[in-house]
């Protein structure tokens, strides 16, 4: 808890909540806002954690009566709205399915078994590393559990094996600097390609459908967000490559270290064979199963199977600690953002926004949306939080504008994951790899920068020509 955090961003929702409420809005509205401004700048400022805040708002919604004036029962029903969202049971669940894949072993020797194909030189190590990152995405929404669960720990043995010393900055250029900024970036691009990638992929689909808007389905998603997704994750390496180009070219020892780790993993246990048979079964299912089998339903039924067949014990579910932290937050906000929806508040301002860019060609609009949301990430230390702060307001710019609806809703929840590039505090898994130190704060933003160009080129520029053949646009 930092008290003088929690006091600037509640000081600023006092200042709010007080103002006079702007014509054609309601009152409830306007104080509504008031605490969703808090709570976000609670989260932004990390002034407690999640968790705590999403108890406070919603605690302070209900007793507020912003929700149903006049009507208490009401408002705290309103309130508790969230947990009873499938969408965040399917992360919830898919964050249990994360657990089995990591502590069975699965994971680790995926990412040794990619590393010991690719790795015969620095970039195809990058590349190995990100695909055991891809791979696992589809049933691990945590891109800082995938991070610091697989993929960091795979890179890390591999660089001591190379020599690395983090105390000592004259070893770094050789490799370390290079694969810890590029994985970091391959791990940003791998979670949007899947829509159970990294939860503000649910979010903002979610948010979407409170809005009235028609939203992708779980192969809907991979089929909006694989091609300009994919191209991203091949260019980030490849422009790293260029720009911040590794000493070492060839890393022979890095596919013999991947070997030796293999082998004293040994054959596959049956607890690694039971949760990759659920891991397939759940993607098959996501993928071909839509029309008779709700995705929750799905998550829900690897998850009782991983528990039938002794995978996973109760203990482990109660002791998943960042699958409860994500159902209480990721309640609250969307709880704030759909109330915020029903009082009329995004409906009035997205009519504020859209009347600046009214006369713009449907094109250039699309285009100056998509790069003022994008750079507004530098003020988040949060991909969750950029989008219930802005996701809902620019989609309905948007849809008002006329841009189509399922590729807006996918570049705007994808933006605040990819935009994590920008800073080395912009996205859960930043803190992990640039506390190593392998790379200077100047050069993770320099680097950064550009990889958002990067983004933004393909996401604004192959993204509507494939949505265009597939007939989405």
């Amino acid at each position: 808890m930092r008290p003088g955090r929690l006091a600037a961003a509640v000081g600023v929702g006092l200042v709010l909540w007080f103002v006079p409420t702007p014509d054609g809005l309601a009152d409830n509205a306007w104080g509504l806002f008031a605490l969703f401004v808090a709570t976000i700048l609670m989260i932004i400022l990390n002034a407690a954690p999640m968790g705590t805040v999403s108890v406070v708002a919603m605690a302070a919604c209900a007793a507020t009566g912003v929700l149903a004036p006049g009507d208490p029962g009401a408002s705290i029903t309103a309130a508790l709205s969230g947990f009873s969202n499938s969408t965040i049971w399917l992360i919830v669940s898919a964050f249990f399915i994360a657990r089995a894949v990591i502590a069975s072993g699965l994971g680790a020797r995926l990412g040794y078994l990619f590393v010991r194909i690719f790795g015969r030189s620095t970039l195809g190590l990058a590349y190995g590393l990100g695909l055991a990152d891809l791979v696992t995405s589809p049933a691990i929404p945590s891109n800082t559990a995938r991070a610091g669960g697989i993929v960091y720990p795979v890179m890390e043995s591999i660089l001591k094996t190379d020599g690395v010393d983090p105390a000592d900055p004259a070893t770094h250029r050789r490799m370390a600097s290079f694969l810890a900024i590029s994985t970091y970036n391959l791990d940003l691009a791998a979670s949007v390609i899947f829509f159970t990638g990294a939860a503000p992929n649910a979010l903002g689909t979610k948010l979407a459908d409170q809005m009235g808007v028609d939203t992708p389905s779980w192969g809907g998603w991979f089929l909006l967000a694989c091609v300009p997704g994919i191209i991203g994750f091949i260019a980030v390496p490849l422009v790293l490559y260029l720009l911040y180009r590794p000493e070492a070219r060839k890393t022979p020892h890095a596919p013999q270290e991947a070997a030796r780790r293999l082998a004293a993993l040994g054959p596959m246990a049956t607890r690694e064979k039971i949760t990759l048979g659920v891991f397939v079964t759940v993607i098959a299912l996501w993928v071909a199963g839509g029309s008779w089998l709700n995705p929750t339903t799905v998550a829900f039924i690897g998850l009782a199977l991983l528990l039938l067949c002794g995978v996973l014990t109760w203990s482990d579910v109660k002791g998943e600690r960042s699958a409860w932290d994500t159902l209480v937050w990721f309640a609250a906000l969307v709880m704030m953002g759909s109330q915020l929806n029903e009082t009329g508040f995004i409906d009035w301002l997205g009519g504020l926004v859209e009347g600046p860019l009214g006369g713009l060609d449907p094109t250039v609009a699309f285009v100056a949306l998509t790069v003022v949301y994008a750079a507004s990430h530098y003020l988040f230390a949060s991909g969750t939080a950029h989008t219930a702060a802005m996701f809902s307001v620019f989609l309905g710019t948007g849809v008002a504008l006329g841009l189509p609806a399922l590729p807006l809703i996918v570049i705007l929840a994808a933006l605040p994951t990819l935009m994590g590039c920008l800073t080395h505090y912009g996205n859960g898994p930043a803190p992990l790899y640039f506390g190593t130190g392998y790379v200077p704060v100047g050069r993770w933003w320099s680097l950064g920068a550009v990889i958002g160009l990067v983004h933004l080129a393909v996401w604004l520029g192959v993204g509507p020509l494939w949505w265009q053949l597939i007939g989405a646009w």
